[in-house]
């Protein structure tokens, strides 16, 4: 194949020359757009996973062998140590005022599941005044920089599918007063489709099937953007991850920092006590000596569902995608430093490609497979990983379901919840459920408190005390 453009020569030696298909009859931009798509696949990595994972006689399934539950530290009313969480928060609030910490959010999804059309960072999630999530972790970000004496950069990793309405949303509600210098967006990482055979997916004559890489691919994402070099030029060491879609997330946490800074960790996590057996959260183990966590659809539901003597669930911790990454730690995930490396999964999907004739064909069962890494995944790499006990209430209310469970009005239920908790912590008087609902829709901006000890430092400043009525707002 004479004068071959580089690109499609490296794809014709790699035995994936079939993407080019089409290339001749396509218009110059379209073949522009093509070529460019391509220059982003590393055909290697392409190639060694499908030998891994899809070639017969790959790998399958989790490994389980020599499973064990977790350890982790325990809040105070459940045994844990509460001088030791008081070390722990006044670790945390000095690296805060040192600016050692900056907040990472996960935001390249769409609010398709909720019936938003739009990055699901832009969907309006608080009781009373309807502000989207974005604003939320803006509003937290710039208190706890207030409070602490020293502003946070903020980290946002989109998609190629909603980076520019992003980028667009923070420019038209001018960064929610956060300055726009610390407020730093960047893409994802994409991953192409292949088939069963291993072959690389068109989606369109003049475009390759490509999907994110999952959130692990938040790490090399990272490291690629240059986050990882600013925030060593900033002295920042402390990476707050959380994902897009929990507003009720303390992304600055002192306490939960300063558990990290005192393991000397390099990566430390948030757990809840699952609420039943078949809840669908990750499981924190341990296996051969390091801490894993194993997805609900791979732990056997009998597994799941094991007690202990006292009746207990036996794999009790459920990971809940928060968690505090060391900047160094981040960077040796994203250049396999020692041998550091993320796996990637494989996962069967329905994928829109085309036939031979270069037809649109939609399969109505799996045809293909995506590659994609999970952030939790590193654990087993870090040096002296932690578990940390989080309150449910205080950190996880995920919007992910148009109705039902984590929906939209079970998380506006649960922000109402925290702000009633709040208020009677201060001793104000408010009616509510049995669930601890009010009874009238009410709303406090994370400018006025984010946590229960900001709340309570400015509710005390506040004389005289307003009446806790319908529609009541503290901004």
């Amino acid at each position: 194949m004479p004068n071959l453009h580089p690109v499609i020569d490296r794809f014709h030696r790699a035995g994936q020359g079939q993407v080019f298909a089409f290339f001749d009859a396509l218009a110059g931009d379209a073949q522009r757009a093509l070529l460019e798509q391509a220059a982003e696949i590393d055909l290697d990595e392409v190639a060694r996973l499908n030998r891994t994972l899809i070639a017969p006689g790959a790998a399958a399934g989790v490994d389980l062998t020599g499973l064990a539950p977790a350890p982790y530290e325990p809040l105070p009313e459940h045994g844990g140590d509460a001088h030791r969480w008081g070390a722990a928060k006044a670790a945390g609030e000095a690296a805060l005022r040192n600016g050692r910490v900056a907040a990472f959010t996960v935001a390249g999804g769409q609010g398709t599941r909720l019936g938003y059309d739009g990055p699901k960072g832009t969907f309006r999630v608080t009781p009373v005044h309807q502000k989207p999530l974005f604003q939320v972790f803006a509003e937290k970000i710039l208190a706890a920089g207030h409070r602490y004496g020293r502003p946070l950069h903020w980290f946002i990793m989109t998609s190629h599918a909603n980076h520019a309405a992003t980028e667009a949303f923070f420019t038209e509600h001018r960064c929610f007063g956060l300055d726009p210098a610390r407020v730093h967006f960047f893409r994802q990482g994409r991953m192409p489709a292949v088939g069963f055979d291993g072959k690389i997916l068109l989606e369109a004559k003049d475009a390759l099937a490509l999907a994110p890489d999952g959130h692990g691919g938040s790490l090399r994402a990272l490291e690629r953007s240059g986050a990882l070099d600013l925030m060593q030029r900033e002295r920042i060491d402390i990476i707050s991850y959380f994902q897009v879609d929990n507003p009720l997330v303390r992304c600055i946490d002192p306490a939960f920092f300063g558990w990290h800074i005192l393991a000397g960790s390099e990566m430390t996590s948030k757990m809840v006590p699952k609420a039943y057996a078949e809840e669908k959260v990750g499981h924190f183990c341990m296996q051969a000596g390091r801490l894993v966590v194993v997805e609900y659809s791979d732990l056997p539901l009998a597994v799941q569902r094991e007690t202990d003597a006292a009746g207990r669930l036996r794999y009790p911790a459920g990971s809940i995608a928060i968690h505090v990454l060391d900047r160094e730690f981040v960077r040796r995930m994203a250049v396999g430093g020692e041998g550091a490396a993320l796996p990637f999964h494989r996962a069967d999907k329905k994928i829109l490609t085309l036939d031979a004739a270069g037809r649109p064909l939609l399969s109505e069962k799996a045809n293909g497979v995506k590659f994609e890494m999970f952030v939790f995944d590193a654990l087993p790499f870090a040096r002296h990983p932690l578990v940390v006990e989080t309150r449910r209430a205080d950190d996880f209310s995920p919007v992910k379901n148009a109705t039902g469970l984590d929906s939209p009005q079970t998380c506006r239920d649960d922000q109402l919840r925290q702000f009633a908790r709040w208020l009677h912590a201060q001793g104000a008087t408010l009616e509510t459920d049995a669930t601890g609902l009010p009874r009238a829709p009410l709303e406090v901006s994370p400018l006025f408190g984010y946590d229960e000890d900001s709340f309570a430092t400015a509710w005390a400043r506040l004389d005289p005390k307003p009446a806790v009525t319908p529609g009541l707002h503290l901004s």
